[in-house]
């Protein structure tokens, strides 16, 4: 278990779960902390997470709430939004002009965020035509991004015969991001809910090719726009 990770690192995480639409909320009877969710998210302790957020509430970069979750600050959130927009931009570097696949994108650029510094990213950027989004749907710039999560659901929501098309994919469970591409469940994909049943973990949908059944992990992953 690596215990290795950046401040900005954290932030990112902190940021995907912060917002209304983020990654996907780990099962279970009640809220775990802020604290256990990012541990999980990172694959570090919660002992390694819980000192992290210490050192970043004395930075002021985020703040206690009521119950003791933490939650960014003005100047934190304006750091992790910057954070975001250069892991997306990494990646559609990565997949438009270096080949990679999507998949790969998100893993190379966790490892190359600290190789370039605003400058770089904003001539990469402007080299790249201004994309509107990364890889795995998620808008390169933060405020569209939170414009947008107002007309998404995770698919995990939708009743039996919803149509939607699915606009993004959860990014930090690497091997569900990797499903997701082998099943061929990627942004622009229509899909109908064929049947939900959450208590059972299964979810049938159909799609091109016919129907799949996917876990309730995979579907809280897919954030779609119901049709």
């Amino acid at each position: 278990m690596s215990e290795r990770h950046s401040v900005d690192e954290y932030l990112e995480t902190i940021y995907f779960l912060a917002f209304p639409i983020g990654e996907y909320t780990p099962k279970g009877a009640g809220s775990p902390p802020l604290a256990s969710r990012v541990a999980e998210m990172l694959h570090v302790s919660r002992a390694s997470a819980g000192e992290m957020l210490k050192r970043m509430e004395a930075e002021g970069l985020i703040e206690r709430g009521a119950r003791k979750e933490a939650l960014l600050t003005g100047a934190g959130r304006e750091r992790a939004e910057r954070v975001v927009r250069k892991h997306r931009l990494i990646e559609r570097l990565l997949t438009d002009f270096m080949g990679y696949t999507a998949y790969e994108s998100h893993e190379r650029a966790d490892e190359m965020g600290d190789t370039f510094d605003d400058d770089m990213i904003e001539r990469i950027d402007a080299k790249l035509g201004r994309p509107e989004r990364c890889p795995h749907g998620w808008p390169v710039d933060p405020d569209v991004e939170q414009r947008e999560n107002a007309e998404l659901a995770p698919l995990a929501a939708l009743g039996p015969g919803t149509r939607a098309t699915i606009v993004r994919l959860a990014e930090h469970d690497g091997d569900l991001l990797h499903w997701f591409y082998d099943q061929g469940l990627v942004p622009g994909t229509a899909i109908t809910v064929q049947r939900a049943e959450p208590a059972a973990d299964q979810f049938t949908i159909t799609l091109a090719g016919g129907e799949r059944a996917i876990s309730e992990k995979a579907a809280a992953g897919l954030f779609v726009k119901p049709a």
